[in-house]
C-alpha cells in the first residue's frame, strides 16, 4: 500500500472512523497524538515580547506638582480637581491599554514635568 493510497482511504472515513484509526495507531505504536505543551518559564518570556497594549503609571509626581497636573490634564482629558488627585495618590494608573508609541509619547511629556512614570 503507497501513501497515497492511504491518505485517499483517510480521506473517505467519517470522524468517528478516523477517531477510533487515531485510538488504535496511539495503542500500537505507543505514541500520543495531543500536541504538546510548553511547559516552564519561556512563556512569560514570550508574552513580554508580544504585549501591545501599556499602563502608563505615574510613580511619583515629583518636586513640580502643578506642572505634572497640567500635563495629566492634557493627556487624559480630566478636570483640574481629577488629575490633581491622581497625582496626589501616585502611583496611579494615568491611562491603560495604550499602544507602545502613545504610551512613549506620553512617558516623555511626563518626565519633562519631573514626573516618575512607569510603563506596564
Amino acid at each position: 500500500m503507497t501513501k497515497e493510497q492511504i491518505i485517499d482511504a483517510i480521506k473517505e472515513m467519517n470522524v468517528l472512523e478516523l477517531n477510533d484509526l487515531v485510538k488504535a495507531i496511539e495503542e500500537e505504536f505507543g505514541v500520543t497524538a495531543a500536541a504538546p505543551v510548553a511547559v516552564g518559564g519561556g512563556g512569560a518570556a514570550e508574552a513580554a515580547e508580544e504585549q501591545t497594549e501599556f499602563d502608563v503609571v505615574l510613580e511619583d509626581a515629583g518636586a513640580s506638582k502643578i506642572k505634572v497636573v497640567k500635563a495629566v490634564r492634557e493627556i487624559t482629558g480630566l478636570g483640574l480637581k481629577d488629575a490633581k488627585d491622581l497625582v496626589d495618590n501616585a502611583p496611579k494608573p494615568v491611562k491603560e491599554g495604550v499602544s507602545k508609541e502613545e504610551a512613549e509619547e506620553m512617558k516623555a511629556k511626563l518626565e519633562e514635568t519631573g514626573a516618575k512614570i512607569e510603563l506596564k
